[in-house]
């Protein structure tokens, strides 16, 4: 068969674009899903307290994202600016996954522990007291804002029944372990656990 004959037919190119395409999905992407590598969380690696998971709500509701990846390439540049490359055994149990597709701000896949919890605390309040080229912006209402945790059990066994180990203790104390924190406390709860797992020097 001439090339000719299939770039000007569009169903026939159409049909051998999907028979290359689904050949190389399955070649290359199933084979993933049976590595364990990919699909095992890090030794060492426990479900996320009740308020690190609120925390992540708030992340997500606040846009975070948008300008903070959670995914370091395995880059020289990247690894020494920011630590040990990302593994996906740190995001099997992210529902989900943060790795980001842009960095207006750093990575955070490594952020925790690297700065205090007031630092954390100014930086979310006010990003140029601390940072003053920063183009983040400022999340004071945080500091206002109180958990009710009347959701945070719902969450865990949801994330339970997705393969999150919360056992039955962890569900029914989840309510009392946010009760009378802010979403200030739950974010930065949240920042100060990233990337905790697998340490390395930047």
């Amino acid at each position: 068969m001439k090339h000719e004959a299939v770039e000007k037919n569009i169903g026939l190119l159409a049909f051998f674009m999907v028979i290359a395409v689904s050949i190389g999905g399955l070649t290359q992407i199933v084979p993933l899903f049976f590595q364990d590598v990919t699909n095992k969380p890090v030794e060492g690696m426990k479900p996320r307290p009740a308020l690190e998971l609120e925390g992540r709500d708030i992340f997500i509701a606040n846009g975070c994202v948008s300008c903070h990846s959670q995914m370091i390439r395995p880059f020289r540049a990247e690894t020494e600016r920011y630590g040990h490359y990302s593994v996906a055994g740190e995001s099997v149990w992210d529902h989900p996954f943060l790795w980001g597709s842009k960095r207006t701000g750093p990575d955070l896949a490594r952020v925790g522990g690297r700065y205090s919890d007031d630092w954390q605390r100014a930086h979310l309040y006010n990003p140029r007291n601390v940072v003053p080229e920063s183009k983040m912006p400022a999340y004071p209402f945080l500091v206002e804002n109180k958990l009710d945790g009347k959701d945070t059990a719902k969450k865990m066994e949801v994330l339970r029944t997705l393969g999150v180990p919360y056992t039955d203790e962890d569900i029914a104390g989840a309510k009392d372990a946010v009760k009378g924190k802010t979403e200030m406390d739950a974010l930065v709860a949240y920042l100060q656990g990233l990337g905790t797992i697998i340490k390395s020097k930047r």
